[in-house]
């Protein structure tokens, strides 16, 4: 198995959308982001990736580039799967931690399982998030924005011999 880390931050603005694990939250400002700013599907991005040694979410998603302006943050986390896949590798499960004062994220917490489960193509079982306030503590306490930390596990698909072993 193959473990990876991944973290992502963004400023809460005005005028956009509150987007997290593919979940519009109810709040007067979003994530000020080149995609739909979704930090907690960038951190998955970044963990996944980090566990195979692919790279990070910018490299295979730059900023900038007009194929992923405004993009769903899931579709992106479902092209990041297909790399694992291609990897010979499978997802085994995910953790991620959502930093943020405000809002109360409790009552999405599941529609954000399975928004994420379906894009990793897991059972909601092998994917938790979780929501956790600074107590007024960095920019995230001061309500400045939203930051999120991802662990994810992969998996070989299938044995993986090396030259000269049996099978």
């Amino acid at each position: 198995m193959r473990v990876g880390f991944g973290y992502d931050a963004h400023p809460l603005v005005a005028g956009r959308l509150l987007v997290l694990a593919g979940v519009e939250v109810p709040y007067a400002r979003g994530l000020d982001g080149f995609s739909d700013g979704d930090v907690v599907v960038h951190a998955v991005i970044d963990a996944l990736l980090g566990a195979l040694a692919l790279g990070d979410c910018g490299s295979h998603f730059p900023a900038g580039d007009a194929r992923f302006a405004g993009a769903r943050s899931l579709d992106l986390l479902r092209e990041a799967v297909t790399l694992i896949l291609a990897e010979n590798h499978v997802v085994g499960n995910v953790d991620c931690t959502i930093v943020a004062e405000r809002p109360a994220l409790a009552p999405f917490i599941a529609q954000m399982r399975a928004n994420l489960s379906r894009a990793l193509d897991v059972t909601a079982a092998f994917v938790s998030v979780k929501a956790k306030r600074t107590e007024g503590l960095g920019f995230e306490g001061e309500s400045r924005g939203i930051a999120a930390y991802a662990v994810a596990c992969v998996i070989p698909a299938r044995p993986v011999f090396q030259a000269g072993e049996e099978t």
